[in-house]
């Protein structure tokens, strides 16, 4: 069954962070899903704070830019977190929004090879492995975790371009896909995955594939969405055209809009409210009916 999970916006205020994430571990949705964009919520703080808020629910955050941390750093602050809550969280690493990157100092001059680097890196470290290496990037002599997670934690990596979806698919754990991909775009993107996964001689089952997908529900969501991916260029003129990004409506549609991006290859479909969604919690419940829907198939 296709994974359903709920995204919670780093333009969220950090002081509804926990209600919004226990209402979507009581709804019965399996996993919540963060980013982190500049200045808003950081990634780690809030997964961790809802680990300990929560009892099972798992956390992605999708993602965090590499050119803001040093790999070491985010290689101790992930496995602290899995010591703590063990296979709960799901730590994706991305480029990072290039014109943020430059005005914090940090842009990179090749995303690409920062990734490489840094992925490689980071899962080393995570495996346990002591590192010795000194790329154009990223430099680390004989380092090695003192408390390593216990179990392989997976990282997987946003990529959107045809060159970072290979890249995703030769150093990631899995690729999270932005929700400017649609079911237009996911089978073209998967394609590129898979040969990145096929030049690194990895299989596919070791792999997963993270959709976000623009939603809501109740009065006036199609008409929210609509204006909210027209304002990020995507042709959305009509309901046919904004179901290949967005799902609506009540259990049974969203259900069926999530039934679709999984045939189309997603393993979980992030379903991201729209930044004035009036009732947050509302939507919540509203998925985790869909979840039990799905459940049945």
């Amino acid at each position: 069954m296709t994974t359903l999970a709920c995204i919670i916006r780093p333009s969220t205020p950090p002081s509804r962070v926990i209600p919004l994430s226990r209402a979507v571990e009581a709804a019965g949705i399996e996993e919540i899903w963060l980013w982190e964009d500049c200045f808003q919520t950081g990634g780690i703080s809030a997964a961790s704070a809802i680990l300990a808020a929560t009892d099972h629910v798992r956390v992605g955050i999708g993602v965090m830019p590499t050119p803001l941390r040093n790999v070491a750093l985010t290689a101790m602050e992930v496995a602290t977190v899995d010591g703590m809550f063990p296979g709960r969280l799901i730590p994706g690493i991305g480029h990072g929004v290039q014109s943020w990157m430059a005005q914090v100092g940090a842009k990179a001059g090749s995303p690409l090879t920062l990734m490489r680097e840094y992925a490689t890196t980071l899962r080393a470290l995570l495996a346990g492995e002591r590192v010795t290496t000194s790329g154009r990037y990223v430099t680390l002599d004989d380092v090695r975790l003192d408390w390593p997670p216990a179990r392989p934690v997976r990282v997987p990596v946003a990529a959107t371009g045809p060159k970072s979806l290979r890249l995703a698919g030769e150093v990631g754990d899995g690729v999270v896909l932005e929700g400017s991909v649609g079911l237009v775009g996911l089978p073209a993107a998967l394609e590129r995955v898979a040969e990145g996964r096929a030049a690194a001689g990895r299989q596919a089952e070791d792999f997963s594939v993270v959709q976000f997908v623009s939603g809501g529900t109740g009065p006036g969501s199609a008409e929210r969405l609509r204006a909210e991916l027209t304002d990020w260029g995507q042709d959305v003129a009509d309901d046919e055209r904004l179901a290949g990004y967005a799902v609506w409506g009540d259990a049974l549609a969203l259900a069926d809009g999530v039934r679709r991006f999984g045939a189309a290859g997603a393993d979980t479909v992030a379903i991201q409210p729209t930044a004035d969604d009036p009732d947050l919690v509302r939507l919540a419940e509203v998925l985790g009916e869909a979840r039990e829907l799905l459940s049945r198939d």
